[in-house]
């Protein structure tokens, strides 16, 4: 039974995997592990932007991107404001 929906990032999804080639295959597509994975989210939610929601947030930590045109390629359907953009891009810069 399925209790709750929540979208997770791929750092995030290696804390409920426990087939370890399936890890190592993870790993190859993300440069945070677990715990930094974890940080970064938390930093995120505390920005407490309205447009930034659960997926977007998992979108980010998968991607990590490092320029505004990378924010608006990842986010197609959020409208950043230019402050909320930049504060996006040092919060990730600071956990990478």
């Amino acid at each position: 039974m399925i209790k709750k929906i929540t979208s997770l990032s791929i750092p995030e999804a290696e804390t409920y995997i426990d087939n370890s080639e399936i890890k190592n295959f993870l790993k190859k597509f993300t440069k945070l592990d677990s715990k930094k994975g974890l940080a970064l989210r938390e930093k995120l939610n505390d920005l407490n932007f309205i447009k930034l929601n659960e997926k977007h947030i998992s979108k980010l930590i998968n991607f990590l991107p490092e320029e505004k045109e990378d924010i608006s390629i990842i986010l197609p359907d959020s409208n950043f404001d230019e402050n909320e953009t930049n504060t996006i891009l040092s919060t990730i810069k600071e956990h990478k």
